[in-house]
């Protein structure tokens, strides 16, 4: 059965992160919406933008997380990234950064050397993927996930494919370990492709297109920086492209407990920010230079 759609909406206004991401919030920006996406608690969209060339670092210094993770996907352009666990590496477009800040971890996102030098189009998103109590304060980790990496799914009539991040879309599964069972689907559609996209009832779904226009569950064309919102209803969405396009589907088992997010830090109490805040003032989140 097919889901109902719930709302169909642009992100918040854009702005900026650090110097170097122009982003657009959907979620939880968006009203009602802290636990409405769980296990995914935020996205930020930079919408393709070009930055001109430059010697000076472009992003965002270093800063603390606790309790989720967060990815990054590269559609254009290049992010550099380093943590206090010791991890670093480049994206490149087609690439994903996945990094579990779990008990807490200090990272650092640039604008890659060479690209800032060249300057270009910068195309990215960046999700926040909540992590359940009993993981909260699990050790750090990073997986660099390679375009080789990254499976692709053909779909009928070499109308595009399904390339599977996390979860998995019929016999095909990401590489991306979780800790919730979570669909993360990137779509590259040419005109008249149709993707069925099977999904748990009692996950919470959602797409974002980032290129053309779509129609989802026949609804009227969706276009680029439509955020679509499904209904826990159905088992199944149905995306035909109207031209050709780029789409990312989220679909996950939510997380039933409770939220208390404050800055960089995603909890489940109160008391747990203030902990959160109290370790990294007392440097127990490591030691990493800008």
């Amino acid at each position: 059965m097919k889901r109902t759609i719930e709302r169909v909406f642009q992100g918040a206004p854009d702005h900026w992160v650090g110097d170097g991401f122009h982003v657009s919030n959907y979620f939880p920006a968006a009203t009602d919406f802290e636990k409405r996406m769980s296990p995914f608690f935020l996205l930020d969209y930079q919408r393709p933008e070009k930055y001109e060339p430059t010697t000076l670092k472009r992003g965002v210094g270093t800063h603390p997380h606790r309790g989720f993770e967060t990815v990054t996907i590269a559609y254009q352009g290049s992010v550099a990234h380093h943590d206090s666990a010791g991890n670093g590496g480049v994206i490149n477009p087609g690439e994903v950064q996945w990094m579990t800040a779990g008990g807490g971890i200090l990272h650092n996102e640039y604008h890659e050397e060479k690209f800032a030098k060249a300057g270009g189009i910068l195309h990215m998103i960046q999700i926040w993927v909540n992590l359940p109590k009993k993981d909260k304060l699990a050790a750090p980790k990073y997986q660099a996930l390679t375009d080789a990496s990254i499976k692709e799914a053909k779909l009928a009539g070499g109308k595009g494919v399904v390339r599977v991040i996390s979860g998995a879309y019929e016999e095909t599964e990401g590489p991306a370990s979780t800790f919730t069972p979570a669909h993360m689907l990137d779509l590259r559609l040419k005109p008249g492709a149709k993707a069925r996209l099977p999904t748990p009832k009692d996950y919470n779904t959602a797409l974002l297109v980032l290129q053309g226009k779509v129609s989802a569950n026949g609804s009227p064309a969706v276009s680029e920086g439509e955020f679509v919102l499904f209904k826990n209803d159905g088992d199944e969405v149905v995306v035909d492209a109207l031209s050709e396009a780029i789409v990312m589907f989220l679909s996950g088992a939510p997380i039933e407990e409770p939220l208390v997010h404050y800055g960089p830090f995603v909890m489940n109490s109160v008391d747990e920010i203030n902990q959160a805040v109290e370790d990294y003032n007392n440097g127990k989140f490591g030691y990493l230079k800008d």
